[in-house]
């Protein structure tokens, strides 16, 4: 009976440490006033910034995008994959965008 007890609690004790070995890994939050395009989305896809500041994309995804404006002068060059584009918010309002290569994906800035 001793030995059932001892090996049940070497078992348990093995499969306990499998349960916590390994690389502790950390989600860093997205750097203020930024944009990810990725996954054929921009995220966030709004952002409320203040009068005056610069909001960067960065194209994490594996095709070109772009951040066009509509109606307004927010006008990017097509992003390789890897590339940022930046732009300052001198007025207030909302701007809304779309990527010129896949108008289905939409964002929006609101400067207060």
């Amino acid at each position: 009976m001793g030995k059932i007890w001892l090996i049940s609690f070497l078992i348990i004790a093995v499969l306990a440490s499998g349960c916590t070995y390994g690389p502790k890994t950390e989600t860093q939050p997205a750097a203020p006033n930024t944009v990810e395009i990725k996954g054929f989305a921009f995220n966030p896809d709004t952002i409320t910034i203040a009068k005056g500041t610069t909001v960067t994309w960065t194209n994490q995804d594996s095709v070109q995008h772009t951040v066009t404006g509509i109606g307004n002068d927010i006008d990017s060059p097509i992003l390789s994959p890897g590339q940022t584009y930046s732009f300052t918010f001198n007025d207030t309002g909302t701007f809304e965008y779309q990527c010129h290569i896949h108008p289905t994906m939409k964002g929006k800035v609101i400067v207060t």
